[in-house]
């Protein structure tokens, strides 16, 4: 569904991707995995615009997305879920799912729609609909920043260290969320330090190192304790 090819983003003078390339297969969940400052979240925000592109090409259906602002990107139905959920905390559940759904606005009808199937899926969040995002619970901001994605009616979910920050037994819950969807046969790219649970649930992953993908493949194709050893640490298991 969405084709990365020789993609170089750079902050200033430092290279951050040096030419990545892969695949985000459609009706699967995809894995990033790699250690601390490999370019994982610089990739996630190269996709969606938020930084730009030196070089490479990113393309979905034969649309270009190099190069667009960063809510055009969306509209075209590529969607992130941001590391640290980055909810807006003075405002309300109800509005926080509104804004997803802000390039459909004129869709009320379909809004409404699209808001009842969040709340179904997330009940917690119906019962916190007039409460203020900044005042709820890591998990349920985490809930809160997929429901909001979702309103936005996504064609791939960009889903960037979703556990971040999380108590295990919630990071469990996020997880199953996750498998959710893809269950459904929704497209997820996600990027995750937890890489056990990351394999767990993934259709592919790819492992990236100082700005390079290094690997590819399906889980179970590589020694399961090298590959945990690289992810985190950016290190090949000693022969």
């Amino acid at each position: 569904m969405l084709n990365i090819r020789d993609v170089r983003t750079s902050y200033g003078k430092i290279a951050a991707l040096k030419g990545v390339s892969l695949d985000i297969r459609e009706g699967g969940l995809t894995c990033l995995l790699g250690p601390n400052g490999a370019g994982k979240t610089t990739l996630i925000w190269t996709i969606a615009g938020i930084l730009k592109a030196q070089a490479g090409s990113i393309n979905m259906g034969g649309d270009e997305l190099v190069g667009l602002k960063p809510h055009n990107i969306v509209t075209k139905g590529v969607v992130t879920v941001p590391e640290n959920r980055l909810v807006f905390p003075e405002m309300s559940v109800l509005d926080n799912l509104h804004a997803g759904a802000f390039a459909y606005f004129k869709d009320k009808e379909g809004v409404a729609r699209d808001l009842e199937d969040v709340l179904q899926r997330f009940p917690r969040l119906r019962e916190r609909s007039g409460q203020m995002a900044g005042t709820l619970s890591g998990g349920e901001q985490q809930m809160l920043a997929v429901g909001r994605a979702l309103m936005a009616r996504p064609k791939i979910l960009l889903m960037d260290e979703p556990s971040t920050g999380l108590a295990p037994i919630i990071v469990e819950e996020i997880f199953e969320i996750i498998g959710g969807l893809r269950d459904e046969g929704r497209t997820i790219f996600l990027v995750e330090q937890n890489a056990t649970l990351a394999l767990k649930y993934a259709d592919h992953f790819y492992l990236l190192e100082q700005g390079h993908v290094t690997f590819g493949g399906q889980p179970g194709e590589v020694d399961h304790d090298e590959l945990i050893q690289r992810a985190y640490l950016g290190a090949r298991k000693a022969s």
